[in-house]
């Protein structure tokens, strides 16, 4: 028996049925596709966002006490106080600004679950061009014609 067989014997009802859980089945997969880029998308914004807070930690808070504390070991080298000061500052800046680079970089890669919106493209193209099946009128129905119908 083919495939063409088996629908033919199936009634109306098991075709919608099918059709209905076929229909729930795409729909079900594209919402596990969708969260799988989100999920993949999400972990880059965290891992981006944290680097950010890094880099502002670093600034806010080690900054003041771990500069002095390695200028005044410069100082101890032999260099003057205030070349000291400078070093350290922008060496915790330059370390900053790394850090922040590294955000952006995490961040760009971010992008939009492509492979869903275009299986939905393609899911939503295929039912636009699904049309009922046109309906056979008796006259065009040997079948049908044959017939009696009852007046009662």
């Amino acid at each position: 028996m083919s495939a063409a067989d088996d629908g033919a014997d199936r009634s109306l009802g098991q075709l919608v049925a099918t059709a209905t859980a076929e229909m729930s089945a795409l729909v079900h997969d594209e919402i596990a596709l969708a969260k799988a880029e989100l999920r993949e998308d999400a972990k880059r914004a965290g891992i981006g966002g944290a680097a950010f807070i890094v880099a502002g930690a670093l600034a806010l808070f080690a900054l003041p006490v771990l500069s002095f504390a390695a200028a005044y070991g410069i100082h101890n080298l032999g260099l003057g106080l205030a070349w000291s000061f400078l070093i350290v500052g922008g060496a915790f800046l330059v370390i900053a600004a790394l850090l922040i680079l590294i955000a952006m970089a995490k961040i760009k890669k971010i992008s939009k679950p492509e492979k869903s919106i275009a299986s939905a493209k393609e899911t939503a193209a295929v039912l636009q061009k699904a049309r009922p099946h046109p309906r056979v009128s008796e006259a065009d129905h040997p079948v049908l014609e044959s017939v009696t119908r009852s007046s009662v």
